[in-house]
Parts: structure tokens; sequence; C-alpha cells
């Protein structure tokens, strides 16, 4: 790492790093992102303000100039060698996100083998650009489509999968064509430094891949700036609904181009002919990975009324056996929410539920007597629209169970929010299937799995979960394209 050191031991890592934009500048204050798993700070990261906006885009912009040049094959092989430098350097990354997110080891390879498939995507998707040649209905002409990329291109990251995040959208818009400038979450900014590093040893020309850290109270105004510099062209912003529509106005103002992929509040149903087995295992990995930290996590699951009973008891017996702790300590299967903010929220909502009626299966408190930020797996009974847990998303290891009787009162259930990332529903009946994959309002459908992101399946959702594409053939990497049309008069025609 550039200017850095790590320590491998089981909690103390020391990590400085300098800021990763070309031309460099230095920043005197420094921001020292916290571990969650100790509550103690562990590293230390430059805090850039608005005074270093206009440089980075500037730098990115010069860039632009040369990188659109570039042909498709010749970013495809930078993006492999991003692809293998990254590939060498998993354990270290993963490392890295432990100390960072809180997740265990394992799952933050999991994270980095998720990550890596995005690399190896938009290489390929580099030289599957194309245009169009048709004739129209007026005599003698012929009508050309090209595509061009946008421009500078800005990714405002969070901090619950913060390589995947950055390499879902840093392959789309560096296969494009487009240089970018990455502002990673004050939780998580250092594995995006490392990216940075990796890239610049890849090949990537300075100023093609740029990056701003900084703490919570300049990330405000650092992204508006960003957002509404006239140089940016491009805004791509994972994290909550609430945020989104803020980027959204920021962006209205210079008509830029905008891919929004927000909160989820998604529903998991489980039916009568269900495989109550599968259904379980796609439940046990969709709501306890990351301590229920993912847009696409199971927020709500419905469970038909015949099954109820059973699978709660099923639910509640697996999820005893997870050993929470450090994600670096062997066997851990459960880290701690990533901020403190995390457990204040799921204390807000558990209460709430408890008030209203439902039912404490498992769980329902922080853990007092670890370190860092816990929040013990909960799972609660006898859900209620008008709960919080209904309403809202839930980061936190926080598990509501539903009951319902027909397919019909399930998928109205399913709909009622105004959020539609994801959907799950788990049965065995072919032509039920059908009706739900056409009936759930969400972007992405779950059928008998809980895992449906992929870097070769478009990932983004509908209503106030965002609009446009990341990753899949074509829709993402069109996100950083403009189509370009001509006309052409041809004379003599025979």
């Amino acid at each position: 790492m550039e200017n850095g050191s790590i320590r491998y031991q089981k909690i103390d890592l020391t990590f400085s790093v300098k800021p990763y934009v070309h031309p460099p500048r230095s920043r005197p204050k420094l921001t020292p992102p916290t571990d969650p798993g100790t509550g103690k700070a562990w590293a230390s990261c430059p805090t850039n303000t608005t005074e270093d906006v206009d440089a980075a885009v500037q730098s990115s912009h010069k860039a632009f100039q040369s990188y659109k040049l570039l042909n498709p094959r010749a970013r495809a092989k930078l993006l492999l060698k991003w692809n293998d430098l990254i590939t060498d350097s998993r354990h270290d990354l993963a490392t890295i996100l432990v100390y960072e997110t809180g997740k265990p080891l394992n799952e933050a390879y999991g994270e980095m083998d998720y990550a890596l498939g995005f690399t190896w995507w938009f290489a390929g998707e580099a030289e599957r650009i194309q245009g169009t040649v048709s004739v129209p209905a007026a005599p003698n002409r012929r009508v050309i489509t090209i595509k061009q990329p946008i421009g500078v291109a800005v990714a405002l990251v969070p901090w619950n999968f913060p390589v995947a995040m950055v390499l879902r959208k840093a392959g789309a818009a560096l296969a494009a064509g487009c240089t970018l400038i990455v502002k990673p979450s004050p939780e998580t900014p250092l594995s995006c430094l490392a990216l940075a590093h990796l890239a610049a040893q890849a090949g990537f020309p300075p100023g093609v891949f740029n990056v701003l850290t900084t703490d919570l109270a300049n990330t405000p105004s650092l992204s508006e700036t960003l957002c509404k510099h006239a140089l940016v062209k491009k805004v791509t912003f994972t994290g909550s609904t609430a945020v989104g529509k803020i980027v959204a106005r920021h962006c209205a103002e210079g008509l830029k181009k905008v891919t929004l992929e927000l909160g989820g509040n998604c529903p998991f149903l489980v039916f009568d002919d269900a495989d109550l087995q599968q259904a379980l295992d796609a439940l046990m990995l969709l709501k306890w990975r990351h301590a229920g930290q993912a847009c696409i996590t199971a927020n709500r699951v419905y469970v038909q009324s015949g099954v109820i009973a059973k699978f709660t008891q099923m639910l509640a017996d697996a999820t005893k056996k997870l050993k929470l702790g450090h994600g670096s300590e062997n066997g851990t299967t459960m880290g701690p929410v990533t901020t403190p903010r995390g457990i204040s929220k799921a204390m807000t909502q558990v209460s709430d539920a408890v008030d209203l009626g439902a039912r404490v299966v498992l769980g329902g408190e922080p853990i007092r007597d670890l370190p860092g930020y816990f929040f013990s797996p909960t799972i609660l009974t006898d859900m209620k629209p008008n709960m919080l847990l209904s309403r809202e998303e839930t980061f936190a290891p926080v598990c509501a169970l539903y009951s319902f009787s027909t397919e019909a009162e399930a998928v109205r259930a399913a709909n009622d929010t105004s959020m539609g990332l994801a959907s799950y529903f788990f049965t065995k009946d072919v032509d039920r299937t059908w009706r739900l994959l056409e009936n759930l309002e969400a972007g992405m459908v779950g059928m008998n799995t809980g895992n449906s992101s992929a870097a070769e399946s478009p990932f983004g959702g509908i209503k106030e979960s965002g609009y446009g594409k990341e990753s899949g053939k074509d829709v993402a990497v069109a996100e950083y394209l403009v189509t370009k049309t001509g006309t052409l008069t041809v004379a003599g025609h025979y």
C-alpha cells in the first residue's frame, strides 16, 4: 500500500495513507476510521473538503480527453490486469474489510469473490459496445448511431459492501471509457484507496480513477459539490432513499445522468408447498449476512399459516447456532453492525413492534459483554403492517415474521411499501411462480433463491428504490454512454 502498513494481528491494525488524487494534494486533517468490532480507531486517512473537489474533477476531466480515445481492447486489458492484481491481493483486501465493516473474514472473502466478478465481466463488456445502422422511411437515407463515453463520472459509495460497490460502478464506467471519482463512505475509505493503488499498478493513467476520502461531517457538502460541478456528467449513488432524493435534486440542476440504487424493505415469501429447508438456507444467508446490513436483505418474511409455526422453530434453531464475535476471530459467523446508529435504529424498531403486539422469539437487545457494536440476532413474530419494521428498511440483524393465508394476501402485503428493490419467494407451484414474477413490484425477483445478484444480471429497483441498472449485459455500461445519431443522404443510390 502507498505510505501504509498493516500488522496482521487479531484486533490491532494500523494504516495511514495519502489521498489518491492526481495531482496529489496534502490534507493536514486526518479521519480515524473505527473498527466496529472494538469501537476503537485503527487507521487514519485524509479528510478532503469542498476545497479539494475542483482539483479532483479537473484531473479526471484532463485524463478523460485521452482515456476516451483508448480503444475497447486496451480498456479491457487494463480491467483484466486490475482484476488479476485484486485477485492477488484478495487476502489483504478481505482483512481490511473485516476491520472497516465488521463482517467475518469468510464473508469478506465472499465479498471479494463477488466483487471480482464485476472486473472480469466488464472487461468483456468493453468490447461489446456497439452502435447501429438502419434504413429509415425517407428515401436515399441511412441512420447511424454511435455510443460514446459521457465524461467524468462520480460514484458515491456505501459502507456495507465497499469493494463490491466500487468495482461494480468502476467496472462499468472504465469499460465505457469514462473517468471516475469515487467518494467512499467515511466508515470504509481504506479498501477504496487500496483499489486505487492497484488500479495505478494495473496501468490506468493518472486521473482515470481518483478517490476523495472525507469524514461524516464533510460528506454532505463534498458530495453536493461533486454533483453540481459543471464537468461532472454522470453520478451513481448507492444508499438510502432519503439521501438518494437529495442526490437527485443536486444533479437535476445540471440535468446530469444519474443512477440510484436505494433502499430495499424487501419481502420474502414462503408458501405451504415450499421446500422449507431450501427456504431456510436461503433466509439464513440473506438475513444474517453482514448482520442484516444489505439493501437486498429480507426485511419482511411472510410465511403461509400452515407452516409458519414449523418454519419459525426451524429459523430459531438455526439462528441459535450463530457465533458472534470480531470478524478476525476463528469461527465467527456474525460480526457487529458497522455503526452505533445501527444499534439505535434496531432498538427503536424492536421496541415499537413489541409495544404494538409482536412477540420476541429470540434476541431483541444489544450485546453488552462484547466490545464494539453488537446486536443479538433477533426474531419477531405476530408482526403487523403498522409497525416500524413493516414500513422502514432495517439495517440490523432483526428478522420479522408475518403470517398469511392466501397468495393474493401475500402479494398485497409484499407490495405495500414505497420501495421496490428485490422480492423473494419459495414455492413448487409453477403457475404461482409465473404469477408472482409478474405481480411482485420489485426490480429483482428471487424465485426459490435468495441470491439474485451477479455481474451477469441487471441490478436495480423500481418505485422509491431508484432507477438505472448496475451490472448485466449492455444496460450497466449504457448508464455511462451517450448515443449520437448521424443521418446520411446517399446520392446515386442503386
